[in-house]
This record gives structure tokens, C-alpha cells and sequence, in this order.
């Protein structure tokens, strides 16, 4: 079911890296967007010009900022490094899992009766196969997949009993950037923000975990897609949620890039060498993570249209390149 027309959103998250360019691009749709962000992971510069913004955590202030003007939430507030919730798992029950709870009993008591959620290819662990669907077993290997699950888990039964209409999107590589909005997490824990790191002479050398995969150059493959076909398949999943039911949808370009692949394309885009080591292997990491994303094409008519890798570092480069100025500008 399609449902067009200007909307009122709250948008929790949206001074991170993706929800950010998701309130830019809900603006540019000409929706109506307050921020919710308690800046913890977040920047204030990241909250883009036009929307109103509320400094908190969802767990005080959704139930306050939510009434029946509004029509939906995105919610992309959460905890998110994997090794961190590996020795802090309580953070994560608590951030993402009782946060979200918090989340669903304002939006119930408000009447807001949409919602698109910001899952992830983790609550999938290692795959038994690849491409990956939706319909693969979710087995995920550590507590941040493990409490994406468990909300994705709760969405469902708020539809069911209650009828919300909902929407997850679980993403793969997410990368590139949207003119001044990309990434900037600390500490960075993603390949291609740290490759560049490498190429502007902030970082010595990139490492290599692996170089012995059964892969054709020996290195891990992943599916990298570009924030901003990211932040479309958003703007669909608001339009086409049906009341009632809980749609969990993959995001990716169902093509992989190697590590070496992005690192010669880190230098072909830079002009700079970037020195490499190899590392031991990773514990828990796939040879290759590649998504299906058939139902969110077919369901919600999304279909990237940067899938380029060139064009979703350039676009990641030219970010990093500005950064300093950003962060000088707050």
C-alpha cells in the first residue's frame, strides 16, 4: 500500500552518519522532521538545516515529544560497535532493546502508527549461503546482532496485536557520503573511512585481516551501498508500510567488493599511496557477505542507482577531505 503526502516524522538518531542523511533527504521531500539525538555518537552539524531538534534519549523523551500531529518514526538510535558489545552487552539490552521498548509504548500512546527501523545484516551471523535473503536463519554471533534481533522480534508482535505498520531495513556496508553528511565515528571501525584515513597521512597503514580467503584475491568480500540509495529505500518504506504488518527488507547491491579491491580504488580516487599489512584473520568474520535484495525491489520499488564503487569512495573522499572544516565550524 502506498501512502504519499507530505508527513510530520520524528527521526531519532538523526545527527548519526545514516540518520542524518535520511532527515536531509526527508526535508528535500518536503516532510516535516524533528531530531531526536543525545549526541553520544552523533554531532550537532549533523542535524540537517530546516528540522527542529531535541536534545535527549529516546527512553525520556519520545513519550514527550510524540503526539497524534505526528505520522511516523524512523529510528536509528542505538549502540553499534560489534566489539563493544561483545564486553559491554548490558549497553546494548539496554540502548537498543529497553530504548526501543520505551520507543513503541510512546508511539502506542501517541497514535503514531508508522515505523521504519534501522536493522542490520548482523542479526544474520555467518551466512550458509550467499547471496543472502531474508528468509536465512538469523543466528547472529555477538550482542549488538543479537539485540537488533530481539528488536526486530518486538516490532513484529507490536504489529500483530496492535497494528503498526513497520518496516526494517537491514543494511550491509553502508558507505559513501551525502555533500556534508558522512561518516565520522570514533573510533572508526569501517573499511573505507579508514583506508582514506590512510591516504590523508592520518593513519600509517592499513591492515589486512587475511589474505587466505577462498575468495578470487584472498581477501573478505562485502556488499558496499551508498548512504544515499540507502536514505531512498527509507523514504519507500515510509510510503509502502501496511498497517499490521512488520516488512523486513535487506538493503545491499548484490555484488561484492573485496578489501583490496577498495584499497586500489582508495588509491586510483586519491592519488595516494596507501601502504598495507597483512594481519591474522578476524574471529568471526565471513569470506563473503553479499545481500539479496529482491524483496525491498520488488515491495518497495527501490533499486540503487550508485552502486559504482569509484563513485561511493569519491563521494566518502570528498567528505573526509572537508571534515576538518566541520568539525572547526562547530
Amino acid at each position: 500500500m502506498s501512502d504519499t503526502g507530505t508527513k510530520k516524522v520524528l527521526v531519532t538518531g538523526g545527527a548519526g552518519y545514516v540518520g542524518s542523511v535520511v532527515a536531509a533527504h526527508l526535508l528535500e521531500a518536503g516532510h516535516r522532521v524533528t531530531v531526536l539525538d543525545d549526541l553520544s555518537t552523533g554531532f550537532r552539524a549533523g542535524v540537517p538545516e530546516g528540522a527542529d531538534f531535541v536534545e535527549g534519549r529516546i527512553q525520556t523523551e519520545a513519550a514527550r515529544i510524540l503526539d497524534s500531529s505526528y505520522d511516523a518514526v524512523l529510528h536509528f538510535a542505538a549502540s553499534s560497535q560489534v566489539g563493544e558489545s561483545v564486553v559491554n552487552p548490558e549497553k546494548y539490552w539496554r540502548n537498543n532493546v529497553a530504548g526501543t521498548l520505551e520507543l513503541l509504548t510512546a508511539m502506542r500512546d501517541a497514535g503514531v502508527r508508522k515505523l521504519v527501523f534501522s536493522s542490520t545484516a548482523a542479526t544474520y551471523g555467518e551466512p550458509k549461503s550467499v547471496p543472502i535473503t531474508e528468509d536465512d536463519p538469523t543466528l547472529p554471533t555477538n550482542p549488538y546482532g543479537a539485540s537488533k534481533l530481539a528488536v526486530d522480534h518486538m516490532i513484529t508482535s507490536e504489529a500483530v496485536a496492535h497494528g503498526l505498520a513497520a518496516v526494517s531495513l537491514r543494511y550491509f556496508n553502508v558507505a559513501g557520503a551525502y555533500g556534508k553528511y558522512g561518516e565520522r565515528h570514533d573510533p572508526e571501525s569501517h573499511l573505507i573511512p579508514l583506508v582514506l584515513q590512510v591516504a590523508q597521512g592520518r593513519r600509517e597503514v592499513i591492515s589486512v585481516f587475511g589474505d587466505d580467503y577462498p575468495t578470487p584475491d584472498g581477501t573478505c568480500v562485502r556488499d558496499y551501498i551508498h548512504v544515499a540509495d540507502l536514505a531512498d529505500a527509507h523514504l519507500l518504506a515510509l510510503e509502502h508500510s501496511t498497517a499490521g504488518e512488520h516488512l523486513i527488507c535487506n538493503l545491499g547491491n548484490g555484488n561484492g567488493f573485496s578489501v583490496r579491491e577498495v584499497i586500489a580504488t582508495v588509491r586510483q580516487v586519491t592519488g595516494h599511496p596507501v601502504p598495507e599489512v597483512i594481519a591474522p584473520r578476524r574471529g568471526g568474520d565471513p569470506a563473503v557477505l553479499v545481500a539479496s535484495a529482491d524483496r525491498a525491489k520488488g515491495r518497495l520499488g527501490w533499486k540503487p542507482s550508485r552502486a559504482d564503487l569509484v563513485g561511493i569512495v569519491s563521494d566518502a573522499w570528498d567528505f573526509a577531505q572537508n571534515l576538518q572544516n566541520l568539525e572547526k565550524s562547530e
